[in-house]
């Protein structure tokens, strides 16, 4: 049986759902879009094509998507290729879902979830050996139609002809850049993503303590370290406090024994009292930062200082520094070392647990999360033996950077090629 995707049935028209139906149906793939009402569902498609910005570019290629609930019409997924799951994180509403709809659909079909950050393995426990051959994770990165990455998780039982179907589909016709990820609680990119935000949040109260402002926390883990300007407070804004408790919970649940990052799954002090009161970030009009307008039509940015616990006008920060402020004896090099330093030791520790290379991990950030450099390309320009010196005077060194140290290579990159567990370099994969 040659498989191929020509369409799609997409389970749950939430944020994650409406941005997988417009790309593919942008893409002229058929789509049947699912949710719990006909409202919703009508609604769902509003948004794709009147959304800012729209998740479909060419008018007209809306007319590719069905709409339905998935009470009355999940039997229609047995005339789709993929069955993509995409409703919320919630892992009992994700089971259920899949005992629902594994007996309707066609032999020869392949099935995904979205999940961010749920072992494929919890969901599919117990479920029917057809299923277990013919699924895998696709987690696309929100807004979908804009990040480029699609992390491509098989299953203990996923048959290689699915994962590579699913390669061809997502790479060729859909233009994601596709990292193979391990079925670990939260993939690749959240996983690394996450723990920088949250080991950030800690590193940040120190460095408050030591008389860094929060405007130069962020610019120092902005444009130096090749992060979007975001830095740490402005991304978590963007992302929003209750989805960053939401994320630490879980991986407070699921993180491995012994994992570096589970000392930092809850807030500090001042975040938490911030969750608790509401002030979560953009969405609730501030979090971090505020931006007013005001009455001449000039905008206003304010800091909410939390030292003090009061709004003040946000300080502009401009500096001259590059990564290597990492290595420097002053409060800009502490507070660089203990996020960025122990954001790439921590990565360097996942291998091989998350990927079995390091090139899925450089390109899982660069791809889900705009870093300039992945963590190893990062090591590469700081130098991995300075850095493993200094780690060294802190701690077990990762096993990858031993092996580096062991094989006598100077960096993980060289012409052209990576270098892999085994202390030899490899042809970099295609991309």
């Amino acid at each position: 049986m040659t498989r191929e995707i020509k369409s799609v049935a997409v389970l749950g028209a939430g944020t994650m759902g409406t941005g997988i139906a417009g790309l593919a149906a942008e893409k002229n793939c058929k789509v049947l879009l699912l949710d719990t009402s006909m409202e919703a569902a009508e609604k769902a498609l509003d948004r794709i094509i009147n959304g800012r910005p729209p998740a479909i570019d060419t008018p007209g290629k809306e007319a590719n998507i069905t709409l339905g609930t998935l009470a009355d019409d999940l039997k229609k997924i047995a005339n789709y290729d993929w069955i993509c799951e995409a409703v919320i994180e919630d892992l009992d509403t994700k089971r259920t879902l899949f005992e629902r709809f594994e007996p309707l659909r066609k032999d020869g079909s392949v099935v995904s979830t979205n999940t961010s950050g749920i072992p494929l393995s919890d969901i599919t426990e117990g479920m029917p050996d057809r299923l277990l051959k013919d699924i895998a994770v696709t987690h696309f990165f929100n807004p979908v139609k804009i990040m480029k990455l699609c992390e491509l998780v098989p299953g203990e039982k996923t048959d290689a002809e699915v994962i590579n179907v699913f390669h061809a589909y997502l790479g060729g016709e859909m233009g994601k850049g596709v990292v193979n990820a391990k079925d670990t609680v939260n993939f690749i990119g959240n996983r690394i993503g996450c723990f920088w935000m949250l080991r950030g949040l800690h590193a940040a109260t120190d460095a408050r303590g030591n008389g860094l402002s929060q405007e130069r926390i962020d610019a120092l883990m902005s444009a130096p370290v090749g992060l979007p300007p975001t830095g740490l407070y402005g991304l978590i804004d963007l992302i929003g406090l209750d989805i960053m408790d939401f994320v630490g919970k879980n991986l407070e649940i699921n993180l491995p024994e012994g994992d570096m990052g589970a000392d930092y799954t809850k807030f500090p002090a001042a975040e938490h009292a911030m969750l608790e009161r509401g002030q979560l970030g953009r969405k609730t009009g501030g979090g971090f930062y505020r931006v007013s307008k005001l009455d001449d039509g000039s905008k206003k940015k304010e800091a909410f200082d939390l030292n003090t616990g009061d709004w003040r006008d946000a300080e502009k920060v401009t500096l001259d520094v590059t990564a290597g402020v990492m290595f420097e004896d002053n409060a800009d090099g502490q507070f660089s070392w203990d996020i960025m330093g122990s954001t790439l030791a921590y990565a360097a520790n996942l291998i091989p647990a998350i990927s079995d290379d390091i090139v899925n991990v450089d390109r899982a950030m660069r791809w889900g999360f705009a870093w300039g450099k992945g963590p190893f390309e990062l090591l590469d320009a700081l130098g991995p033996l300075q850095f493993l010196k200094k780690y060294r005077a802190n701690g077990h060194a990762p096993k990858i950077l031993e092996v580096l140290e062991a094989a006598g290579a100077e960096t993980f990159y060289k012409d052209g090629e990576f270098l892999g567990l085994d202390g030899k370099y490899h042809a970099m994969p295609a991309e």
